[in-house]
C-alpha cells in the first residue's frame, strides 16, 4: 500500500514537472528534484523491506513444514501377525530366515515393511518391540530379534510335549535408518493361523 502511494506521488511529480517546467523558478525546480529523490529513496526502501518480508515468510513456511514433518514422523507404531489368512507351519530351514509378517493390524508411519518383515526407524528415538512365537509338539522353536543384523533377544523351546507360546520384548535406542526384524533359527519351526499366535509389534516411546 505504501509502495503504491509512493509510486502515485512520483508519477504526479513527473507530470507536474513536465507541465510546469516553463513556469517555475530554479529554486522551485531544485525543490521538486529533491522531492523526487526522496520519493525514489522511499520506493527503494520499500522494495528492500518487501524483499526482507518475502525472505522471512519463506523461512517461516519452511520451518513450519519441517515441524509438521517431524511431528508426523514421531507417530510410529505397528503390529502384525505372521499369516494374513489360513494356517501354516514355517520351517525348518538350513539357515536363519527373516520372518515376514503379512497380517497388518496397524502400521502408523509405515515404518514396517510387510514385503520384507523389516522395521526401519524413521527418526532417532527409543523404541519398544515385542514378538510372539507358537510351537507345536516335538518341534524346536527358536526366534530372535535383530537390530542391524545383530541379535538382541530370543525365545527358545526345545521339542515341547504340548503346544507352547514364547514371547520376548526389548527397548532399543535407534538412529534414523536402523533396521529391526525377527529371524527364525535354522532347524526350527513356528506355527501360525488366523488367530495370529506368532506376531511382531513395536512403537516409538520418545524421540531423541
Amino acid at each position: 500500500m505504501k509502495m503504491l502511494a509512493a509510486q502515485k506521488t512520483l508519477l504526479l511529480l513527473c507530470v507536474g514537472v513536465s507541465l510546469a517546467h516553463d513556469f517555475i523558478t530554479s529554486e522551485q525546480f531544485k525543490n521538486i528534484e529533491e522531492r523526487l529523490r526522496a520519493t525514489e529513496e522511499t520506493l527503494n526502501e520499500l522494495k528492500r523491506e518487501n524483499e526482507a518480508l518475502r525472505t522471512i515468510t519463506k523461512a517461516s513456511r519452511d520451518e513450519l513444514e519441517s515441524i509438521q514433518a517431524e511431528n508426523k514422523a514421531k507417530k510410529v507404531a505397528f503390529s502384525a501377525g505372521l499369516l494374513a489368512s489360513g494356517s501354516q507351519q514355517f520351517g525348518p530351514f538350513d539357515t536363519r530366515k527373516t520372518l515376514v509378517y503379512q497380517k497388518i493390524f496397524t502400521n502408523t508411519g509405515n515404518a514396517y515393511d510387510p514385503n520384507t518383515g523389516t522395521f526401519t526407524a524413521p527418526v532417532n528415538g527409543v523404541y519398544f518391540f515385542r514378538f510372539y512365537a507358537h510351537a507345536h509338539p516335538f518341534n524346536q522353536m527358536a526366534v530372535s530379534l535383530h537390530k542391524n543384523n545383530q541379535l538382541q533377544c530370543s525365545v527358545f523351546v526345545l521339542k515341547p510335549e504340548t503346544n507352547v507360546n514364547g514371547s520376548n520384548g526389548v527397548v532399543l535406542s535407534l538412529q534414523k535408518g536402523d533396521e529391526v526384524c525377527t529371524q527364525l533359527w535354522e532347524n526350527s519351526w513356528v506355527f501360525d493361523d488366523e488367530s495370529s499366535y506368532t506376531s511382531f509389534s513395536g512403537f516409538l516411546l520418545f524421540s531423541l
